[in-house]
């Protein structure tokens, strides 16, 4: 199959540049836009479908994307395999509309990598959300582009995020105004309301370093902890009975740092765990710091002592258990029961 050699930019010259430059397997890349290429794509991704396509044990699955490993670039290489833009940009569109016609159960991750190598990269992040699929950015700290797509997503869209911590011990000496490395790290990934971080040292790998950086600066690594993701409870709960009928009013909050990746679905249960009345909130609510309200109107005669509240997620028509994330005990299965807990007098 035809490969082409790429040529590097006069612009680039940094030291992280050099191991590129350097290593003579990043000097070439393939026609993509191949028939015999194309077709082995195909072939994998049918095969790796056919296996992980809504399987319990992976919650997404990355995007294949242009570049060193898929990430979007062959930076600091001025030029890539494709005769021009359109050529690149419909073969990396017809490439993900593989794995979109593929993985129907499993959400894509897509990263938000500027397009550096101009092969259409905006163009498949446009449409992974639009198709209700997630996405992804490596370090975000030098790439503006990358915090707008990621900060302003739509709500019910998961975002993943590598921002790696130095790959030396922390020094005591660097803190500026009581804030270290890692908690001004930390405090950048909550911003952009993160689901999921990849937490691991820049090319120096080490679980001694990551501890290390904990033992030295604990607060903002407890803090994330608490927050990380979507955090949703019932908060306010009111009952009300109408001819007879009991009816439930439920404020639901998310002490998060994001909105829930998909569809919450809450489910009222009788003691016996049998279903009385389910339904769904609007898709990513309840939103982080904001109550969204949902109404249930039970059965005529119903107490509402005694009742559970269940909760799952339904993410690209697959549903997955939820737990509360309240003070309260739950149940072994998430759930919590209703009962009186502070009375407040006026």
């Amino acid at each position: 199959m035809p490969t082409v050699d790429l040529v590097a930019s006069d612009k680039e010259s940094s030291a992280s540049a050099e191991r590129f430059l350097k290593n003579p397997y990043s000097r070439y890349q393939p026609r993509f836009d191949h028939p015999f290429f194309q077709q082995a794509f195909k072939d994998l991704i049918g095969l790796l479908a056919a296996e992980f396509n809504g399987s319990p044990n992976l919650e997404f699955i990355d995007t294949f994307m242009y570049g060193f490993w898929g990430e979007g670039h062959t930076w600091p290489f001025g030029n890539n395999p494709f005769p021009d833009y359109q050529t690149a940009e419909r073969t990396w569109i017809n490439m993900l509309e593989v794995q979109l016609e593929h993985f129907t159960k499993t959400p894509l991750m897509t990263n938000t990598q500027p397009d550096y190598s101009r092969v259409g990269n905006s163009e498949l992040l446009d449409r992974t959300v639009r198709s209700n699929n997630w996405i992804r950015s490596d370090t975000i700290f030098i790439e503006n582009e990358q915090i707008e797509a990621l900060s302003n997503r739509p709500p019910w869209i998961a975002a993943v995020l590598e921002q790696p911590l130095p790959g030396k011990a922390p020094d005591p000496l660097a803190v500026e105004e009581g804030i270290s490395a890692s908690d001004n790290l930390i405090a950048h990934v909550m911003d952009v309301g993160a689901n999921y971080w990849s937490l691991w040292n820049f090319h120096q790998i080490s679980a001694k370093n990551l501890k290390s950086y904990y033992q030295a600066s604990p607060t903002w690594f407890d803090r994330i902890n608490r927050r990380i993701g979507y955090r949703v409870r019932p908060s306010m709960i009111w009952s009300y009975e109408d001819n007879g009928y009991l009816g439930l009013i439920i404020g639901f909050a998310n002490d998060g740092i994001a909105g829930v990746p998909g569809v919450l679905r809450v489910t009222v249960q009788n003691e016996n765990g049998k279903a009385l009345k389910s339904g769904c909130l609007d898709a990513g609510y309840p939103l982080p710091g904001k109550i969204r309200q949902a109404q249930f109107v039970l059965p005529r005669g119903t107490k509402w002592q005694g009742l559970r509240l269940k909760t799952e997620i339904d993410v690209k028509g697959m549903r997955y258990p939820v737990r509360w994330a309240c003070h309260q005990e739950l149940n072994d299965d998430g759930s919590l029961t209703l009962r009186s807990n502070l009375h407040h007098t006026v």
